[in-house]
């Protein structure tokens, strides 16, 4: 299984196996990565597994769907680099990933 370190808004990493196919918020959950709640199940619908994958990472990864941006334009602290990580699959391809988590999550509506 590849690893994948969540990393907490104040630093604090998180490295776990999860298993492929499964997705980044099914990861941080299983594993009780602090800082994911994943309330909504995986739908795109809530923006509680918001996340961060910057640099590299990113461009390893198929864009946004259409859904997945709708619910960003409602998560708090977003960024350039947000996704939902409900939206994303692991792969081998991820092997060391660094996710980051915002201070806060959950939509401002």
């Amino acid at each position: 299984m590849p690893n994948i370190i969540y990393v907490e808004a104040d630093g604090t990493r998180h490295e776990v196996e999860v298993e492929e196919q499964t997705t980044l918020m099914e990861g941080a959950t299983m594993n009780l990565v602090p800082g994911v709640e994943g309330m909504c199940g995986g739908i795109a619908s809530c923006a509680t597994c918001h996340c961060y994958i910057e640099g590299e990472w990113a461009d390893k990864l198929q864009p946004p769907q259409p859904n997945e941006l709708a619910m960003l334009d409602t998560a708090k602290n977003r960024r350039d680099s947000s996704r939902l990580g409900c939206q994303i699959l692991v792969s081998w391809d991820m092997e060391g990933m660094e996710v980051h988590l915002p201070e806060e999550q959950g939509s401002v509506v």
